[in-house]
Formats: structure tokens, C-alpha cells, sequence
């Protein structure tokens, strides 16, 4: 058996920026003698979490800032990848807290495009999760006037096209699923128009992150070329759910695990080739730490190459 770690896999480049900013927080913090709190998760993927705990991250509650800043008040706070709304910023700076931002600069210029159009007054929809960390930061610099849809029945749904509609999308949200319902409602606001109906046309704005959407393809043909895939994601990473979802269709053998004791082995049985691959929040080193558990369960001496 040959087992081997998809060569696209491992943190995107946000992530890698994001765990370095708390890498670099830690270090410093330590030296100072000072705590380091991030609100929320860094990122989606528990081992990760875990890593960062043991090194003295410690993950907050929005409801925990006040206790922080009464208690602690020389710790460092840091913002995750995925943002805040403006009211969180507006709370730690009413508290004087030490906030160390390490936002996603693409979830920022999302943040920033959204404002735009919500002072321009245009309808705002946005294609992702309306409880996912990014899509709340979203909502909070449009104060909520916005719409989130995240299935082309709820787009079914929408009736009012009255003022100008810009569709965009959460970050991490399939590019695939986006385009369908842009297709959706392009069609519908042109025959309102040809109606007479409205007069304003859809300004869509393809949002999804080129970071998960550059990986599809190559996933795609490592799963191809592999008998069984291991498909490595937190269980509430959205990119993740989609990628393992584009990696199912090619190869019914692949298989999705948070934990290496969710490995079944009879998943194995009869296959020649093995392929490791996670999402953009999987780092490496539990992709490396899956493929020698493979290997030693099945005495593999040789070190597979990388595809």
C-alpha cells in the first residue's frame, strides 16, 4: 500500500497569517508575563485549537470581555480570522482592551464592499450561513440589512427587487452553488424588467475565496488517481464540508475524519494507493500525523512521496 498527502492540502495562505499573528502574540505575551484570549475558535479544526491551548491561548465569549477587562486588563485580546462586527471593536475599545486584529484581509475588503453598498442603499444579499463568525461580521457593518441566503430555494423566496440588488458571498461558501443561484437571480430580475416591473439590473460580486476554489481541481484529480481518499477537516469548517463533498463525487472511497480514531479500517481493504488530503484549516502536521498511523498499522516501511 501506498500512502500519500495531497500536495495542495494543508492552511491557506489567511490561515497560515492568522495562526502566525497568534504564534508571534504568544511569544511576546510570554516574555511580557501576560494572558492571550481569542474571541471565538481561531480557526475550525479542534487540533489546531488544541496546539495553540497547550502554547496558552486561551478562547473567549463575547460575554467574557467585561470579566477580562475588569480582571485582566494587561491581556492581549486577538480577533480571528473571520472577523468582527463593528460593535465588538467599539466594546473592547470602550473597555480598553488590547486587541491584536488578525482578521482575514479578504473577509476585510468583504467587510469594506458591504458597507459601501449598504450607504449606497443598495439591497444587499449574501450567499453563506447567517450564524457562521464571518457572515455576523457581515451583517454588523450593514446593521443587519441585509439578506443571507444560503440554498437556491431561499433564493426562490426573495420577491422584492424594488432597489438595486448586489449578491455576494461568505468567503468560504461553494463558487459552484454561488453561480447557480446568481444564475437564479439574474434571470429572475431580467424578466422583471423586461415586465417593467424594475428597471435595475443584479450586481453580483463573486466573493468566494480563490484560496478554497483553486484547490477543487487538484483535489479533484488526487482523489481520482487514489483507490481510497482520508479527508481530514474540522467538522465545522464550511470549506472543508465542501471540498470532501467535490472530492465525493469523483471517488465514492473517500472518507471523512476529524479524529484519527475515526478511521475505519475496513476502509482499506483491497486498496493499493491511499490519498491524505484536509481542508484549508487542517494543518500539516496532523495530516503527517494520519498518514504514519496508516502506515504503521499496515508495517509500511517505505516514505511514500508526496503527489
Amino acid at each position: 500500500m501506498k500512502v500519500t498527502i495531497d500536495h495542495k492540502s494543508g492552511f491557506c495562505w489567511g490561515v497560515v497569517r492568522t495562526v502566525d499573528i497568534a504564534e508571534e502574540t504568544l511569544n511576546q505575551s510570554h516574555l511580557e508575563g501576560k494572558n492571550v484570549y481569542i474571541l471565538g475558535h481561531i480557526i475550525h479544526n479542534p487540533k489546531e485549537i488544541e496546539r495553540l491551548e497547550k502554547r496558552g491561548l486561551t478562547t473567549i465569549t463575547h460575554s467574557d470581555l467585561e470579566r477580562i477587562a475588569k480582571d485582566d486588563k494587561d491581556a492581549k485580546v486577538i480577533i480571528r480570522a473571520h472577523g468582527e462586527p463593528p460593535a465588538t471593536y467599539k466594546s473592547a475599545e470602550n473597555l480598553n482592551l488590547d486587541v491584536v486584529d488578525a482578521t482575514c484581509p479578504l473577509v476585510t475588503n468583504l467587510q469594506n464592499r458591504v458597507r459601501k453598498y449598504h450607504e449606497q442603499n443598495f439591497q444587499i444579499i449574501i450567499f453563506g450561513k447567517k450564524e457562521h463568525a464571518e457572515v455576523i461580521g457581515l451583517r454588523g457593518v450593514c446593521n443587519d440589512q441585509c439578506l443571507v441566503i444560503k440554498t437556491l430555494d431561499e433564493a426562490m423566496q426573495i420577491t422584492d427587487f424594488d432597489r438595486q440588488t448586489v449578491f455576494m458571498s461568505q468567503t468560504t461558501m461553494d463558487k459552484h452553488q454561488f453561480h447557480k443561484v446568481k444564475e437564479y437571480l439574474d434571470s429572475k430580475i431580467k424578466n422583471m424588467i423586461d415586465l417593467g416591473e424594475i428597471d435595475n439590473k443584479l450586481l453580483a460580486r463573486d466573493t468566494t475565496c480563490r484560496a478554497v476554489t483553486s484547490r477543487e481541481e487538484p483535489l479533484l484529480n488526487f482523489a481520482r488517481i487514489n483507490d481510497v481518499v482520508i479527508f481530514v477537516s474540522g467538522k465545522n469548517s464550511s470549506n472543508g464540508k465542501s471540498l470532501y463533498q467535490s472530492c465525493l463525487k469523483v471517488n465514492p472511497k473517500t472518507h471523512f475524519i476529524e479524529d484519527i480514531s475515526e478511521i475505519d479500517w475496513a476502509w482499506f481493504d483491497g486498496a493499493e494507493t491511499v490519498g491524505i488530503s484536509g481542508a484549508t484549516s487542517t494543518p500539516q502536521w496532523y495530516l503527517e500525523k494520519v498518514k504514519a498511523e496508516i502506515e504503521n498499522k499496515y508495517n509500511i516501511d517505505e516514505i511514500a512521496l508526496v503527489n
